[in-house]
């Protein structure tokens, strides 16, 4: 009946009507034609969109539209980059998800919003591929309870990024929920990126907590569960083991008993000894790796140890073959497990088995968070083994020394024996590891810089490392440390370290060479530090100057340096670049150049140990008086990109070096992209490097920056009319696409600056803003 009436008869049905009836007809409905489809889609609720989805596609209908409408009416916000989302369908019920997850968005204010058959979190949830816990984690807390276990299976498997932000202490009710959370999310979801954000006093105990979850690290107990059962993937890979033959059961759960761990393999990390994939008399190293972090409860942990490991930097074992401190000899008591070195693999996206649990009943909910921390205050008393804490053990004593850890001295080291109430290995689990983990604005202190170390030493998932400001000063130690016993294992995956703070006890080329030097492997290294300190006396104990300390052949393709107002000490950046042959992009910024003697042998290093370098790119550097330089650099056959931004070109120059750089550009076939943004152009030298498209050159150049350049709106209509003019010339032929005029004073005559840009679209893509000079200006004269 509905199919044959007028398409406006279906517009004239009210919304309620129609989604009355769409429970009896759905069928009839997805069946109609395209045209009347096209009608009756505005009018469903997101219940009954959602399943349109398929029959408008049959149809060639498109529903974005209306889900674009729907978040015009709901959200009554502009999403951020509107211009670069491509499915607005998943951009709606991905932060509807959150919005009703935080419960900032009430379903009963929209109709479409309120259907019976409309589950919000549920129906939400597989479209959910980023999702941000905040506060007191109040969501976690939802999200984990029983009737939300569907919601949970969903996020499993199509949640990709997890953030935190803005945290606070939490009690434990809500850390119980969180450890359920990440036990699902990670070790048997689909979580790949662990990112937090904004955390001005982080709660150390919830700070571990994630980090070591993200790693792969639980000490499962009766927190993880549905109806008070295990894991249920834990429970089915405990049943799997359990159908072992007997045979293979005493294998790999056996330890040699016929020789005992005496510490004659101190010398080597763990890392080593699972890199190497060997028995150290009988027991395997590597299970030390598979117990990070199981705080006093360790059987690497005696108070000795504890004491001492608080006054010895992370890295006081030098740059090669670092003392793991006592593990063997701690581990003589302990029956390890001897598995193969693929099952230690924490590799993201494959499922891992867990290590063996023990065969006791399983311990006390309270235990739980034993192999993460220990804070014997107020309250935190309940999460303890009451059996190896005290109430007046030290708050900060928790990470010092953990299995799998590069122990920070043998001081206070014992050959057997443990503190009472230490738990088999085997009680803390290795799982499934994020890929990325980023922080942004934590401050950390040197326990949980160690923690972190003792993380990453093994965490070799792991791709990408972002650390940004989080008081890194002389606790990089520990991260070289990390890094070290990473580059141990064959299998790590790390390519991407970027590091920023607001300032570095080492100066930043010399921090390069260190992290090179402990792993080399890096793809893409990143350094960037906003103060200069003396560095006097201030030289982090135990890390002996990285000049001295020789570059392996490194796989780097990109680096960038941020200066903090330092010299470029070339000393240390050459040993880089001939050690970086893959290398493919280099920026350097707020550097202070060396004289032009030092600069040009730096350039000849690239040319000569960088053939394959394509971008290279100078930020706030002063190249006023370096032009012989710049010149050389516009004239390389290799690079295809060069960025000169803020870099005072031509604040001394001469007609005559601006119109060298013209001609160096014009021969230049290879290079595509020329970046100038705040070099004090001005319309005669903008007007001057339309040239470089002229009828006799051979430039390939097809994006232009010149943002920033005091250009105004006369200049740029007559670099337009003489660019038409070249391109007229050539009969059409330019391979110029795009042009970058950001932040100029375009604003000064709006009719000029109109028809310039209209005409020059014509020719490429502008890039352009509605930037007020005249407000830049009285603020530029403010701040003076």
């Amino acid at each position: 009946a509905m199919a044959a009436e007028e398409p406006r008869s279906l517009l004239a049905l009210s919304a309620a009507a129609v989604s009355r009836s769409m429970a009896a007809l759905e069928q009839d409905v997805w069946a109609l034609p395209g045209h009347l489809l096209r009608g009756l889609l505005p009018l469903l609720s997101v219940f009954h969109l959602e399943r349109a989805e398929a029959a408008a596609r049959r149809a060639g209908l498109s529903t974005q539209p209306v889900w674009r409408q729907l978040w015009d009416d709901v959200m009554k916000t502009r999403p951020p980059n509107a211009k670069n989302i491509t499915c607005w369908r998943k951009k709606f019920l991905e932060t509807f998800f959150s919005n009703v997850l935080h419960g900032v968005l009430d379903v009963s204010s929209d109709w479409r919003l309120n259907d019976p058959h409309f589950s919000p979190l549920l129906h939400s949830s597989p479209h959910v591929s980023q999702l941000t816990l905040c506060n007191t984690l109040q969501g976690a807390l939802e999200l984990a309870a029983e009737h939300n276990q569907k919601v949970l299976e969903n996020l499993a498997s199509s949640l990709r990024i997890l953030k935190f932000q803005h945290l606070l202490s939490s009690n434990q009710s809500v850390r119980h929920s969180l450890v359920l959370l990440l036990h699902r999310l990670i070790h048997h979801g689909s979580v790949s990126q662990v990112s937090m954000y904004s955390w001005p006093v982080p709660d150390t105990v919830l700070l571990v907590l994630i980090l070591s979850m993200s790693a792969g690290f639980c000490r499962l107990g009766n927190a993880i569960t549905y109806r008070s059962s295990p894991c249920g993937f834990c429970r089915e890979e405990e049943k799997a083991q359990s159908q072992e033959s007997p045979h293979e059961r005493a294998e790999w759960g056996r330890c040699d008993e016929r020789e005992g761990c005496d510490g004659k393999n101190q010398g080597r990390s763990p890392g080593a000894l699972v890199e190497a994939g060997t028995e150290t008399n009988g027991c395997r190293a590597d299970a030390g790796l598979n117990s990070v972090l199981s705080g006093p409860t360790s059987p690497l942990q005696n108070p000795a140890s504890e004491e001492a490991s608080s006054k010895v930097p992370c890295d006081a074992t030098g740059v090669q073959g670092g003392s793991s401190c006592c593990i063997l000899d701690q581990l003589s008591c302990q029956r390890v497990l001897r598995k193969t070195r693929r099952r230690l693999k924490p590799a993201v996206g494959k499922k891992r088995r867990c290590l063996r649990q023990s065969r006791r009943p399983h311990a006390d909910p309270e235990d739980l968070y034993d192999f993460v921390f220990t804070v014997a205050r107020e309250d935190h008393s309940g999460l303890f083994d009451k059996n190896s804490t005290t109430e007046g053990e030290n708050a900060e004593s928790w990470t010092s020394l953990s299995p799998g850890s590069l122990c920070t001295s043998h001081v206070g080291c014992k050959k057997r024996g443990g503190s009472a109430g230490i738990f088999s290995l085997k009680a803390a689990q290795c799982f499934r590891s994020v890929s990325t983990l980023e922080l942004f604005s934590i401050p950390l202190t040197g326990e949980t810089w160690r923690t972190l170390s003792n993380l990453l030493s093994s965490w070799v998932s792991l791709e990408n490392l972002v650390l940004c400001y989080n008081g890194l000063d002389a606790n990089i130690s520990c991260i070289l440390s990390g890094l070290r016993a990473l580059s141990r294992h064959s299998d790590c995956q790390l390519r991407v370290l970027r590091l920023s703070d607001v300032s570095s006890h080492l100066p930043c080329v010399e921090l390069v060479c260190c992290i090179l030097s402990a792993f080399p492997r890096l793809h893409t290294l990143s350094v960037s530090f906003d103060l200069k300190i003396q560095l006097e006396g201030k030289r982090p104990e135990g890390n002996p100057s990285c000049s001295e300390a020789e570059i392996p052949e490194s796989c780097l393709e990109q680096l960038e340096i941020r200066f903090p107002r330092e010299p470029l000490h070339t000393v240390f950046l050459l040993p880089v670049l001939k050690a970086s042959k893959s290398l493919q992009q280099l920026s350097l910024e707020s550097a202070t150049l060396p004289g032009s003697q030092e600069f040009g042998l730096l350039l000849e290093a690239l040319r000569e140990c960088n053939p394959n370098l394509k971008k290279m790119g100078f930020y706030d550097v002063n190249l006023a008086q370096h032009q012989k330089e710049v010149l050389l650099l516009l004239q390389d056959p290799v690079l295809q990109e060069i960025t000169f931004s803020f870099c005072r070109l031509f604040e001394s120059s001469t007609a005559e070096f601006l119109s060298e750089i013209i001609n160096a550009v014009k021969r230049n076939s290879s290079l595509t992209s020329l970046r100038l943004p705040g070099n004090r152009l001005g319309n005669d030298r903008l007007v001057a490097l339309a040239d470089i498209f002229s009828e006799d050159s051979s430039s390939s150049l097809c994006r232009l920056d010149v943002s920033s350049n005091c250009i105004k709106p006369d200049g740029l209509l007559e670099f337009t009319k003489k660019l038409e003019g070249h391109i007229q010339q050539r009969g059409g032929q330019i391979q110029f696409t795009h042009l970058c005029l950001f932040q100029n004073w375009l604003d000064q005559d709006a009719e000029t600056a109109q028809e310039a840009l209209r005409r020059l679209k014509a020719v490429c893509t502008v890039v352009s803003d509605s930037w007020d000079s005249s407000q830049a200006f009285a603020d530029y004269i403010s701040v003076m």
